[in-house]
């Protein structure tokens, strides 16, 4: 049973946010590194995904919706991906990491001490593109998690770029935010888990990751990209408002 294990969520192709996050000293120390899903879709995918490829055993890949999407494109499956980067980032992984990413599953569980069984996933247990917000009403997570164990006290998930923790009927649901993309406050997002839950934040050069990635990724629009996200020019309210449609509010008045 691993006694520390960091939770890197959502790194999109974002080099130089992966690697201030691994050189975190609680990272770097930590047993397992779980990885819950949209990897890849970003401005470096290959290099992305070679660095977190070779730190072996230690990572627990899951997939995320993002992840799917570049592999459907790519083997043919769907023509059109809704994120502007994703059809140039799936054009630039070689066959086998498209093998890589076919094979990961939707979702993983791990002992961790002090926690018991904690169930990783990307967006919800049971699908990995829907959404759940910290304020998402009782009746919404009720609907997501049902069929889960009682004995499972910990979830974790990501797909919404925002760090939360909240219980929700005696559950702990915990969100990393995002590594690569984040939503409201600049930095990369991770947790760290065991015995408890903490939430942390990686501070890097934003200037010199943007100068890093104009450089290094040939993607068109990479000046613009790497301004609005790694700037974190959408706030945690405009990113509630977009996302909050797609949690059934709405429906439910």
């Amino acid at each position: 049973m691993p006694n520390r294990v960091a939770v890197l969520s959502d790194i999109h192709g974002v080099l130089p946010a992966l690697e201030a996050v691994l050189a975190e000293p609680d990272v770097a120390a930590a047993d397992r590194l779980v990885l819950t899903g949209d990897i890849t879709a970003g401005p470096q995918p290959v290099e992305v995904l070679d660095l977190l490829a070779g730190l072996g055993d230690r990572v627990v890949w899951i997939s995320g919706n993002a992840d799917r999407e570049l592999v459907e494109y790519r083997r043919g499956q769907r023509d059109t991906l809704p994120d502007p980067i994703a059809p140039w980032a799936a054009g630039r992984l070689r066959e086998d990491q498209l093998d890589l990413l076919a094979s990961l599953p939707r979702s993983r569980s791990l002992s961790v001490n002090g926690l018991g069984e904690v169930l990783f996933c990307h967006a919800t247990p049971r699908d990995d593109e829907e959404v759940v917000l910290v304020d998402s009403r009782l009746d919404r997570w009720k609907e997501v998690l049902s069929g889960l164990a009682p004995d499972l006290r910990t979830v974790v998930l990501g797909h919404t770029h925002m760090p939360f923790v909240r219980l929700v009927f005696g559950r702990l649901v915990v969100n990393p935010g995002s590594v690569g993309m984040p939503y409201g406050r600049t930095g990369a997002h991770w947790a760290l888990l065991g015995p408890g839950v903490e939430l942390r934040t990686t501070r890097f050069d934003l200037d010199a990751a943007a100068a890093r990635l104009a450089r290094d990724s040939s993607y068109p629009g990479i000046a613009e990209w790497a301004d609005y996200f790694l700037h974190a020019r959408a706030t945690d309210a405009d990113a509630l408002a977009a996302f909050g449609p797609r949690d059934g509010r709405h429906d439910h008045p």
